[in-house]
């Protein structure tokens, strides 16, 4: 398994201002890391449409193949996540947000409420996961065992 690139985005006025820990981006990196990834310290952004999108493009320019974002993806009026990233893919992958909000409804049913997506843009993923640290958590666990095979396919070995 070639060691694929993944860059973790903190989406959090509370986090950006200082106000709060990122429990979430720190939980991210750690488990990517224990799955073979390269991934740095999280970077962090306020919940700006334009600061989100500025950030996953940064990441994907600087070699990112795994882009994850977490938080901003509830109903709240802050909450600009998935519009951000659905301005920027090149196409949706449906199945993943529907896998990761499966996952989490298993272990409570606010987890529907969560409007996370996964995208391609070029030859990277994005994957939005909610910002609480046990959804964000939950949901990379819940798509985890198909990201190589993505990597993968989208970097051209489509042999099966």
């Amino acid at each position: 398994m070639t060691q694929h690139k993944a860059h973790v985005i903190t989406i959090s006025d509370g986090v950006s201002t200082g106000k709060r820990s990122d429990v979430s981006g720190l939980a991210l990196v750690e488990m990517l890391k224990n799955a073979d990834f390269s991934v740095a310290a999280p970077e962090v952004v306020p919940d700006k449409q334009e600061r989100i999108c500025d950030a996953i493009i940064a990441a994907i320019v600087g070699g990112a193949d795994l882009v994850v974002t977490t938080g901003g993806t509830g109903l709240g009026p802050r909450d600009v996540t998935p519009q951000a990233t659905s301005m920027l893919i090149d196409y949706e992958v449906p199945g993943l947000g529907e896998l990761m909000r499966r996952a989490g409804a298993a272990k409570t049913p606010n987890a529907v409420l969560s409007r996370g997506l996964a995208g391609v843009r070029g030859q990277s993923l994005i994957l939005n996961v909610p910002g609480s640290p046990k959804g964000a958590v939950e949901s990379l666990e819940a798509v985890m065992p198909v990201l190589d095979h993505a990597m993968q396919l989208l970097h051209g070995d489509t042999k099966h």
